[in-house]
């Protein structure tokens, strides 16, 4: 069973063994979970599904654990979209917005299959719904991370003040749980940081519940979204913001599923 996705919904469930062949209901949210550490081998697999701008992509990387994780990445995703519209993972075409967030080419997409992907550190993350905005988070917490500056130049001033009010111990959890819910937002919209992080609010304290509490250009704009926490693993804050609610959440996990193999 999947958990409800509504406005004020956060996921704590375990991730469990994906099934052969996944079925995307309109109702649905599929996230999808995945271990980017590769053998050498399976990485020399992976780069022959991918286009060549995507090899160029992954060259550009200066260290090689950062091009490998690029690769098993953008690998699994082709691999996984493929899977779900009965295609190639070859044969996966995107287009993408004058602010770079990818889609689907329409040639290929009769359905209406969106996505959106995050990765950081050893893990990525997969988010898909029907015809409908949906974007996702992924940050490895650093302990050393110094947030407080950071907060302060792109939080909202309540944000600011909220953060403050919190115990010392609890202000790193909460600056990426806001972090996190945030970028899931503004990717889900997919105008990237062209939009200011200051103009909308969301909640941020440690087991308060994900929301989207306010936008400043708009109203009405906050009731459209579920804004949702996902419990990504130990050292890591996740969160996916979609359009709509009362949606079926669905969480998998491919640690070492032959799926993303080769």
């Amino acid at each position: 069973m999947g958990n409800q996705l509504t406005k004020t919904t956060s996921v704590s469930r375990p991730w469990s063994s994906p099934p052969n062949r996944p079925g995307l209901k309109t109702n649905e949210v599929h996230i999808w979970r995945v271990s980017l550490d590769r053998p050498d081998s399976t990485i020399k697999k992976l780069t022959e599904v991918l286009a060549l701008d995507e090899v160029a992509r992954a060259n550009r990387f200066h260290f090689e654990a950062d091009r490998s994780r690029f690769i098993v990445a953008r690998a699994c995703l082709r691999k996984l979209l493929g899977d779900y519209l009965g295609i190639r993972a070859t044969a996966v075409q995107f287009s993408y917005s004058e602010y770079g967030k990818p889609s689907l080419a329409e040639s290929i997409n009769a359905q209406g299959l969106s996505f959106n992907l995050a990765h950081s550190g050893s893990l990525a993350l997969y988010a898909l719904t029907l015809k409908r905005q949906i974007g996702v988070d992924l940050e490895h917490i650093r302990p050393e991370f110094t947030a407080d500056e950071i907060a302060r130049r792109y939080f909202s001033a309540s944000e600011v003040d909220r953060l403050s009010q919190l115990p010392p111990a609890l202000r790193h959890q909460a600056f990426f749980n806001c972090w996190t819910r945030k970028e899931a937002f503004i990717k889900a919209i997919g105008i990237g940081l062209s939009l200011p992080l200051d103009q909308f609010d969301v909640t941020l304290a440690p087991n308060e519940p994900a929301i989207l509490l306010q936008t400043r250009w708009n109203d009405e704009e906050a009731s459209r979204w579920s804004l949702t926490a996902l419990d990504a693993g130990r050292d890591y804050v996740a969160a996916v913001a979609v359009e709509g609610h009362d949606l079926e959440l669905r969480t998998w996990h491919l640690e070492t599923n032959a799926f993303c193999s080769g």
